[in-house]
């Protein structure tokens, strides 16, 4: 089984050339080098250009390398675009943002596939408007070549007004529909960010909430959150421990010819062993990136 750890998905503005230089040395599992939110207007060419100059340079090391560009029905938008297609060094995946339907996600890959993007780009997208949440599970499997969803929290508060209270109750459907079509289809998905950079156990909270929820990272938009997600979305040693125990309790029961196995008063069956072997292969990629 081969998986790629994303606990950790590091927003980065690309119009701040020491944040991305910084985040070389960051233990993220990914960047996010950002054309979008976190940079102004008279910024963008700006952003763009230090972008692709951060790729061409390298030494990010195994970090996977997304780019969010702004809307392509935005003055920025189609400039991103022919930039990206452009660069010396093609990122590891495209982020969309502002997709209400289908439609918008079939266009704007369509956009990239017709400058020329690389085929081994892969594409995500943003779950950030209230359209977008109500036609989720058709948006999920529009295209063959989306590859995730990264929960855009934030801009779903200013377009709902639900408020950002500590057990999110305002967002559960919203991340329990984009979680389910996510699942559906094969794809990855991140939460949405924390915007509290100061209380620690929310973060960590917030992170382990995300966990239960069935996200595989957490977003984040400052490298002290790194610590806090990679440690909630990693398997701790009792986790890998009863994996290991499952996997062999139900391989012996097979042997014996055995149709019930138990292993520490559970009923093991096929698909906790699937999930035994998920963790197992989580663990050891987490080690491998570290």
């Amino acid at each position: 089984m081969t998986i790629r750890p994303r606990r950790s998905l590091l927003y980065m503005p690309g119009s701040n050339p020491r944040a991305l230089d910084k985040a070389r040395s960051l233990p993220a599992d990914g960047l996010i080098l950002d054309m979008e939110d976190s940079v102004s207007p008279d910024a963008k060419a700006l952003a763009r250009e230090q972008i692709g100059a951060a790729l061409a340079e390298g030494g990010y090391g195994s970090r996977e390398l997304f780019v969010r560009i702004n809307a392509l029905d935005t003055d920025w938008g189609a400039d991103d675009v022919a930039a990206i297609c452009a660069f010396e060094q093609a990122p590891d995946a495209v982020l969309l943002p502002k997709i209400d339907s289908a439609e918008d996600l079939i266009a704007a890959i369509t956009a990239f596939e017709n400058a020329g993007c690389p085929e081994e780009v892969d594409m995500w997208m943003m779950a950030e408007t209230p359209r977008c949440i109500l036609n989720i599970a058709a948006i999920a499997e529009a295209h063959p070549r989306l590859k995730g969803m990264v929960m855009g929290t934030s801009d779903l508060s200013k377009d709902t007004r639900v408020r950002h209270t500590p057990d999110r109750l305002g967002f559960i459907t919203a991340l329990n529909l984009c979680v389910y079509a996510a699942r559906a289809n094969g794809l990855d998905i991140i939460d949405g960010v924390q915007l509290d950079l100061e209380d620690e156990q929310l973060l960590r909270r917030s992170c382990e909430q995300g966990r239960d929820l069935g996200f595989d990272g957490k977003s984040l938009i400052h490298p002290k959150q790194i610590e806090a997600a990679n440690a909630v979305f990693a398997p701790d040693e009792q986790e890998v421990a009863a994996a290991r125990e499952i996997i062999a309790g139900f391989e012996a029961a097979q042997a014996e010819g055995k149709g019930v196995v138990v292993v520490n008063g559970r009923l093991v069956e096929n698909l906790h062993v699937e999930e035994a072997n998920r963790q197992l292969a989580l663990a050891k990629a987490i080690a491998e990136l570290e």
